[in-house]
């Protein structure tokens, strides 16, 4: 799915350039029934595709995670005159929000995370709650204007033990932090940490112990996002490879007709035609259904295919990968596929708990 011209609005950065979505109606039309409800995911993939071919990746990580995730969580949840307000601002293209699931110990453990909300001062000290603890690796931390908070409101590693919150980046208390990378330039991405801040009730998002079921609900449209995001960088940089390779001669012989050089090109091509099908047989039953299986399967095979074929494309470009941006830098980022929105280990223990329905559900 080659990027459609025109589709991005130009900006330098993810702020710029959803400004730019709204202004155009492509905020509207990517969420046609209101961003709570269905995405449009091929549109979803033409705009990070387009975003992936202009650069940096960092970009298309902000837009991601705000445009699949966090935007999504917010209209869901939004019933208190803070929240929509940040909604409306965010569906205008004036606000950038940041999505603080990822706990400074837990990592994809989320019901191991120790970020906390004391919900019981609320009672003679006009609502507020109080927030503590710390997220690591948060994108758009250092960019954002809000942050939503997954926090724990009770002891327990129990499904209704959390609850999401909209905290203002600037309130006392937050302190934000821009992680110690080179990598993911124009990504935002930080840590940030909650001492002692406190919030009124209307910054709260839905009832209280639903945020891992609402965590699950929009984890599966990201992981939907991030394959068409992985598919269209493989394919970006598998066709690079091979026009590059097609230049470069040995004994007069262009390198791309090298018979091990063909074998390794061919192979990375299978691995992305069949990350391409399973992303088209997928996209429904996870855009309407959202069916956790199907995304915990798209999700393991993402990784497993961008890790492969840019391994392959960044030995085949020799000593030139090292080049300041070159594709040895995009390979490190590509690791963030086997990593984020859910380790690969931790997606396919989901695969393993429905495994035989899965399989059964394969048969002719």
């Amino acid at each position: 799915m080659p990027e459609t011209p025109g589709i991005l609005p130009p900006g330098r950065d993810a702020r710029e350039v959803l400004a730019g979505l709204a202004r155009e109606g492509g905020l509207e039309r990517l969420y046609p029934d209101g961003p709570a409800a269905r995405i449009d995911a091929v549109l979803l993939r033409r705009l990070l595709s387009a975003a992936d071919a202009r650069g940096p990746q960092g970009l298309v990580l902000a837009l991601l995670v705000q445009l699949a995730t966090a935007l999504p969580l917010l209209a869901q949840t939004a019933s208190t005159p803070v929240a929509e307000k940040a909604l409306r601002a965010a569906l205008e293209g004036q606000a950038l929000l940041a999505l603080a699931a990822t706990d400074e110990q837990a990592g994809s453990d989320l019901a191991a995370l120790a970020t906390r909300v004391d919900l019981t001062v609320a009672d003679g000290e006009d609502g507020a709650v109080v927030l503590d603890g710390t997220k690591r690796w948060v994108t758009s931390a250092t960019t954002a204007d809000h942050a939503l908070v997954l926090a724990r409101h009770r002891p327990g590693r129990h499904f209704t033990s959390f609850t999401w919150l909209l905290v203002p980046l600037g309130a006392p208390g937050v302190t934000v932090r821009p992680a110690d990378t080179d990598l993911f330039a124009a990504s935002g991405v930080g840590h940030l940490t909650f001492s002692r801040c406190r919030l009124d009730r209307g910054h709260l998002l839905g009832r209280p112990g639903r945020g891992l079921a609402l965590f699950a609900r929009n984890i599966a449209v990201e992981r939907l996002a991030s394959a068409a995001w992985g598919t269209e960088l493989c394919r970006r940089v598998l066709s690079e490879t091979a026009e590059r390779l097609a230049g470069r001669t040995i004994d007069g012989t262009p390198l791309d007709r090298n018979p091990a050089v063909r074998q390794r090109l061919a192979e990375c091509a299978v691995r992305v035609s069949a990350l391409d099908a399973l992303w088209h047989a997928s996209r429904e039953r996870i855009t309407g259904e959202r069916d956790a299986t199907a995304a915990a399967v798209l999700k393991a095979a993402s990784g497993a295919t961008v890790e492969h074929v840019l391994s392959a494309c960044a030995q085949l470009w020799g000593a030139d990968g090292f080049t300041v941006g070159g594709i040895q830098q995009l390979r490190a980022e590509a690791a963030l596929f086997g990593i984020g929105g859910g380790a690969t280990e931790v997606v396919l223990d989901t695969v393993a708990d429905r495994l035989v329905p899965l399989v059964e559900g394969l048969a002719a």
